[in-house]
């Protein structure tokens, strides 16, 4: 039987780098292997800041969708 994974949302819309990556950091901490987090970020640098997350810690990055001034980030455990 498929088991759907779970979703974690996290809005950072406000907070500046490092913030975002730092909270995201210990949430993703809690979550399972496969488990999402879709990371809403206003910090036009939270885009390279979580690209470069990603390269360090092995999570995967499996979308960025910039408009106007909010990124959704889309991260893989």
């Amino acid at each position: 039987m498929f088991q759907q994974k779970k979703i974690t949302y996290f809005d950072a819309q406000g907070m500046k780098c490092p913030l975002p990556v730092l909270r995201v950091r210990k949430i993703m901490q809690s979550m399972f292997d496969g488990e999402q987090i879709h990371i809403t970020v206003d910090d036009p640098k939270a885009p390279d800041d979580f690209k470069h997350f990603c390269h360090q810690t092995g999570y995967k990055l499996i979308q960025i969708d910039t408009e106007e001034k909010v990124s959704i980030i889309i991260l893989q455990k």
